[in-house]
């Protein structure tokens, strides 16, 4: 099970998908719940579900 670091993810965070680095970073677009939809720069937008994967946050 994913942490509950996703408890903390808002939309306009930009985040990693630690399981696929060729996506690139991603901006946020909407969190309900555990699914979170994340606009990646070289993936486009995916739909996450936090309880499998724990995004993590890019540092400014």
């Amino acid at each position: 099970m994913a942490s509950r670091r996703f408890l903390f993810i808002e939309p306009g965070a930009w985040v990693r998908h630690p399981g696929c680095p060729e996506w690139g970073p991603g901006q946020v677009q909407s969190v309900v719940n555990d699914r979170i939809t994340v606009n990646f720069e070289d993936a486009g937008k995916v739909l996450i579900n936090a309880r499998v994967v724990s995004l993590e946050l890019v540092d400014d």
